[in-house]
């Protein structure tokens, strides 16, 4: 029993001269509160959902009924992820994260290259809401592209753009409600480059009333019915060089 009590003592002797059984839990030092590090989701759609390709929203031509089918294909993330694996878009999902009260990412993304168009998004690779990744594919597929070949007679390879995700009030004043783009759901378009090596702008080629203020203004009016908010220099001077396009509830064209 001596014996069985001597060996024991030697055994959390040792033990405790490695460190600690139980490690301490550190805080993480910054804000608070803190918020631990979500898991990130892995890529693709939930189980059990399932879309065919082709058979997708992203692939129906624009009508009177987009904008409610663009709303009811996104109302989970499963549903919308689906929609984008069926139209071979890049979306890799990112963990939720609260940034302040009023500015941070749920059900959020970084929009990659859309594999079934020519078109890439300049800058790439940005963070938004699956809802609004959705809602610029059924716009790039079914109104930017098809309107430049119609009415400018070559093809976009390029959607310039100033930025989807910022942390700001509407319109960058000051006590206005939280802007869409403190939820990364809403795109400012400024303008395309195309094949040939024109490059159409809202700011230089919206009132030229030519061929490219067309194409601006057809897929303007094409996207009131994609988008829940879209604004253009028809709205007032803080849109004069770009298209707000949100994906959110809400009905507002101009």
């Amino acid at each position: 029993m001596r014996f069985r009590s001597i060996a024991v003592f030697a055994c959390l002797t040792a033990l405790a001269a490695c460190g600690r059984l139980i490690p301490d839990t550190v805080t993480p030092a910054g804000p608070r509160p803190y918020y631990p590090a979500p898991t990130p989701r892995p890529p693709g759609p939930g189980p059990g959902v399932y879309v065919a390709p082709g058979a997708g929203v992203i692939d129906q031509p624009i009508d009177s009924g987009t904008l409610g089918r663009v709303q009811r294909a996104t109302r989970t993330l499963a549903q919308c992820e689906a929609e984008l694996v069926a139209a071979r878009v890049t979306f890799s999902p990112t963990p939720d994260r609260v940034n302040s009260e009023t500015c941070g990412l749920t059900e959020a993304g970084v929009l990659g290259p859309d594999m079934g168009t020519v078109a890439r998004m300049a800058p790439s690779d940005l963070t938004m809401t699956c809802a609004l990744a959705a809602a610029i594919s059924v716009w790039r597929r079914q109104s930017v592209e098809p309107a430049a070949r119609e009415l400018l007679g070559s093809d976009v390879v390029e959607i310039d753009h100033m930025g989807v995700y910022a942390c700001r009030p509407v319109n960058n004043q000051a006590g206005n409600r939280p802007s869409a783009h403190s939820r990364a759901a809403a795109l400012d378009f400024s303008g395309v480059r195309l094949r040939d090596g024109r490059r159409i702008t809202v700011s230089a080629d919206w009132n030229d009333g030519g061929p490219e203020a067309a194409f601006l203004r057809r897929i303007r009016d094409d996207a009131c019915k994609i988008f829940g908010t879209t604004l253009s220099p028809d709205y007032n001077a803080l849109h004069r060089d770009h298209l707000h396009l949100e994906a959110e509830s809400g009905r507002l064209c101009r």
